[in-house]
């Protein structure tokens, strides 16, 4: 596979991801299954990747900055993949994106 096809591919995927993460029960989704994984791997970087993701298909940085009164170069850093939010950041952010924090047992 070329480089041109894999451009494609990969051009094609952030695409339909952007408009699926429009929808907010699919962006529900989407966190969840990010915060479950977190939940077994630690993995921070991947719940923050999803946290972008979202927030780039939900209308951008601009838009959620003015939604929670954050500053654009907070968020920035906050959702960077060596950010490290505090859980009340994550509760506002959450928030201005249209979600909530929640907790369930887990069976």
């Amino acid at each position: 596979m070329n480089k041109q096809k894999v451009t494609e591919i990969t051009s094609s995927y952030d695409a339909w991801l952007m408009t699926t993460l429009q929808d907010k029960e699919q962006a529900a989704a989407y966190l969840q299954v990010a915060l479950d994984e977190y939940q077994m791997d630690s993995n921070v970087e991947a719940l923050l990747l999803a946290l972008r993701q979202v927030t780039e298909a939900q209308g951008g940085i601009g838009k959620l900055s003015r939604k929670t009164h954050l500053n654009r170069e907070s968020l920035y850093r906050t959702l960077s993949s060596h950010g490290n939010p505090k859980l009340q950041t994550m509760g506002i952010l959450l928030k201005g994106l249209g979600f909530q924090l929640s907790i369930s047992c887990h069976s």
